[in-house]
């Protein structure tokens, strides 16, 4: 099997970049965006690794799903990981992609040996208060209509309100973001709330015997940064603040971010 370029794995598109032989690193999108986030990353992860990408369900290429329910999310993921033969791999993910890798670790510790977690806000009393140019895109009552009518501008707004430093948004990503439908979309956050409202992140993780990465922008918007500290409490945790860096450090703090996710890679092996 052609491990190399892209497929639909158990209802979701996969992107494989780098040496098959390599060890697999899996990278795993936040709510409202795609695989093509992780875009300016890729080419110094897939110098030593097997880059492999995910579009959740109902989010870039992954056609909709049934149900978006963190766990459920992750059982797919599973599905998937095992389809391609992998074990102990290192997953890393942004935002609420930070919650799918924990319920994967949590369903199947056999599959993760360590977890990145890249702006993944911790507990709901961390959410600070929204843009105000989100709040009219996704909130009600404007949001369904705006939804309707988005530009490429208006959705490159969306990514650059989250972020501090002035930001290149890949083209791949607009169009990615371009098909993810409203009703997902709000559901999706609904699911992600339910997740960390049951139990909080770092309470999660302290339940789990693997290796933790916390990368958080010191000027995340959407998440208040001194959260992060809210991981020092789990075992084997390292927390990396990035100075002048908002929600999006993939985007911009490429550079930092991938040499942190190789190092991290490399020695929680």
């Amino acid at each position: 099997m052609d491990l190399f370029g892209s497929r639909r794995l158990h209802g979701m598109h996969v992107v494989h970049d780098g040496p098959r032989e390599a060890p697999p690193l899996v990278l795993i999108h936040g709510s409202g965006a795609a695989g093509s986030s992780w875009g300016p990353v890729v080419p110094a992860l897939a110098g030593r690794y097997h880059v492999i990408r995910i579009d959740l369900p109902g989010h870039g290429q992954s056609p909709p799903a049934p149900s978006y329910d963190v766990p459920a999310q992750a059982a797919g993921l599973a599905a998937a990981l095992d389809e391609l033969g992998l074990r102990a791999v290192t997953v890393a993910g942004h935002s609420s992609g930070g919650y799918i890798a924990t319920a994967l670790a949590e369903q199947r510790p056999d599959l993760v040996g360590s977890l990145a977690l890249i702006s993944s806000g911790p507990s709901p009393d961390a959410l600070l208060p929204q843009p105000a140019f989100l709040r009219v895109l996704i909130g009600p009552p404007l949001g369904p209509l705006v939804w309707r009518i988005r530009s490429d501008a208006m959705l490159r707004r969306g990514v650059t309100a989250v972020c501090q430093r002035p930001v290149d948004v890949p083209d791949d990503l607009i169009a990615d973001v371009r098909g993810i439908g409203y009703r997902t979309f709000r559901t999706v956050l609904r699911h992600n709330s339910a997740y960390i409202a049951e139990r909080s992140l770092p309470a999660r993780l302290t339940a789990l015997d693997v290796p933790v990465l916390v990368i958080f922008g010191a000027a995340d918007p959407r998440w208040d940064p001194a959260s992060a500290h809210h991981y020092d409490t789990v075992p084997n945790a390292r927390v990396e603040l990035l100075p002048d860096v908002g929600h999006f450090p993939m985007l911009e703090a490429p550079e930092t971010t991938g040499e942190l996710l190789l190092h991290f890679a490399a020695t929680a092996r």
